[in-house]
C-alpha cells in the first residue's frame, strides 16, 4: 500500500509541477504583454507630447503673424471699426486649425491683391507710355504742319 501511496504522491507531485511551470510561463507571457503594452503606451505618449509641442510652435507663428498683420491694420487701416470688426472675427475662431485656415485665405487675398496691384502698376505704365507717345507725336506733327504752312506763307 504504501507503494501505491508513494506513487500517487508522486503523480500529485508531478502534476503540481507541470501546473507551477504553466502558470510560471503564463507569468513570463503576461509580463511580456504588459512591457510590449507599456512601450506602445510610451511611444504613443512621445507622439502626442511631439505632435503638442508642434501645435504650441504653430499657435505661436501664427499668433506673431496676427501681430505682424495687427501692426500693418494699425498702420494702414486708421478707421477703429474696421479693426474692431477684425478683431471680433478673429476672437470667433476657435481652434488652431481655423486660425490657420483663416490665416491661409488671408494670405491668398493678399497675393491676389498684390498681384493685382503690380497688373494695374504695370497698366498704368503702358498707358502713361502710350500717352507719351501720342503727345509727342502730336508734338511733332503739329510742328511739321506749322512748319510747312510757315513756308507756304
Amino acid at each position: 500500500m504504501s507503494q501505491e501511496l508513494t506513487q500517487q504522491w508522486l503523480a500529485e507531485i508531478q502534476t503540481l509541477r507541470q501546473q507551477l511551470a504553466q502558470l510560471e510561463s503564463d507569468r513570463d507571457s503576461g509580463w511580456e504583454s504588459a512591457e510590449k503594452w507599456r512601450q506602445l503606451y510610451n511611444t504613443e505618449a512621445e507622439q502626442r507630447r511631439t505632435d503638442a509641442q508642434m501645435s504650441q510652435v504653430a499657435i505661436a507663428e501664427l499668433k506673431a503673424e496676427i501681430q505682424k498683420l495687427k501692426g500693418i491694420e494699425d498702420a494702414t487701416l486708421p478707421d477703429s471699426t474696421t479693426a474692431t470688426a477684425i478683431q471680433a472675427e478673429i476672437e470667433q475662431l476657435k481652434s488652431p486649425d481655423e486660425l490657420q485656415s483663416k490665416l491661409i485665405a488671408v494670405m491668398k487675398e493678399r497675393d491676389r491683391l498684390l498681384q493685382a496691384l503690380k497688373t494695374e502698376q504695370d497698366n498704368h505704365a503702358q498707358t502713361r507710355n502710350n500717352l507719351t507717345t501720342a503727345l509727342g507725336d502730336a508734338i511733332d506733327s503739329l510742328t511739321r504742319e506749322r512748319a510747312g504752312g510757315d513756308g507756304g506763307r
